[in-house]
């Protein structure tokens, strides 16, 4: 596993407004935490942030940040926990590390890498769908892998892949529901024909169209005078 060695400082003005200006230079806001330990504020050089996510193994990297202005503990390792990006552009906003043990297992989620090419797709023109795209598993930060790969080779239409019929790597523990599909092989999608539609004898006329019939027919008729009291 590539080891990652990330360099942050201390930050120490807190507001909305110095996170702006700290974007605008090119530095990323973040924290690093762990769970009952007060959590410590940094600022990321936002290209090194991007190295640092571009490895191998994604946002799932084993980092250790070095913190500059801290006495105590100025190394830690970390993966990221949360990562928040800007709706628009898609540049980072800020980030949060969770600080972790190499010797405590870990969830985190993993993609799924489909391998082949199904038979019900190359032989029957089924479709293939894949409906879940990643899985969350436990393991221990060395464990942790790049994706899982899972074979479609001999899918059928009809057939499906659940949960439980992925083999995990030694050490992984998958979370998800056992039962839960996870890709299917659907028949091929039948083209709808053009028919031109032939009223039925009897069948009654839109609403529209009678209505329209209506005041076709009743054009140039004389209106019924309502008889005046005392005529006759």
């Amino acid at each position: 596993m590539e080891k990652i060695i990330l360099k942050t400082t201390v930050r120490e003005n807190l507001r909305k407004s110095a996170s702006k200006h700290l974007r605008k230079e090119g530095m990323i806001p973040g924290v690093i935490y762990k769970e009952g330990k007060k959590g410590v504020n940094v600022q990321i050089d936002d290209k090194d942030l991007w190295h640092a996510l571009h490895t191998e193994a994604g946002e799932n990297a084993i980092i250790t940040v070095d913190i500059s202005g801290v006495k105590k503990n100025p190394q830690r390792t970390v993966i990221v926990k949360e990562l928040q990006l800007h709706p628009v552009n898609d540049s980072f906003v800020h980030v949060d590390f969770y600080e972790i043990s190499m010797k405590e297992k870990l969830k985190v989620k993993v993609p799924i890498a489909v391998k082949g090419e199904s038979a019900g797709v190359k032989e029957d023109e089924g479709v293939l769908a894949q409906i879940v795209w990643e899985v969350e598993v436990e393991c221990l930060p060395t464990d942790i892998p790049e994706h899982i790969d899972v074979n479609v080779e001999e899918l059928r239409i009809g057939d499906a892949i659940h949960v439980k019929d992925i083999a995990a790597p030694e050490g992984v523990t998958i979370l998800n529901d056992p039962e839960e599909v996870m890709i299917t092989v659907n028949p091929p999608q039948a083209e709808e024909e053009e028919t031109e539609e032939v009223p039925v004898e009897g069948e009654e006329e839109p609403e529209v169209i009678k209505k329209g019939k209506k005041e076709e027919e009743g054009e140039g008729a004389p209106e019924e005078e309502t008889p005046t009291e005392g005529e006759g």
